[in-house]
C-alpha cells in the first residue's frame, strides 16, 4: 500500500505518517498511535486499519 493512502479521514493522517509514528516510538496500540498522531480518535472509523498497520510494523 502507499505512504499517501489516508488512513484517518478525520484528521488527514497518512498511512506512512502513522508507520513512521509506529517505528519511531515503537508504539503498539491503537490508542498509542491516537495519542502520538491523534489518528483514529474522532469517529473511531480507521481503528482497524491502524490496528493492521500495527501488526504489520510489529509482526
Amino acid at each position: 500500500m502507499s505512504r499517501d493512502e489516508q488512513i484517518c479521514n478525520c484528521m488527514g493522517i497518512t498511512r506512512g505518517e502513522i508507520e513512521d509514528a509506529i517505528k519511531a516510538k515503537g508504539l503498539k496500540t491503537v490508542e498509542e498511535v491516537g495519542e502520538e498522531t491523534s489518528a483514529g480518535t474522532v469517529c473511531g472509523g480507521c481503528q482497524d486499519q491502524i490496528q493492521e498497520i500495527i501488526d504489520e510494523i510489529n509482526g
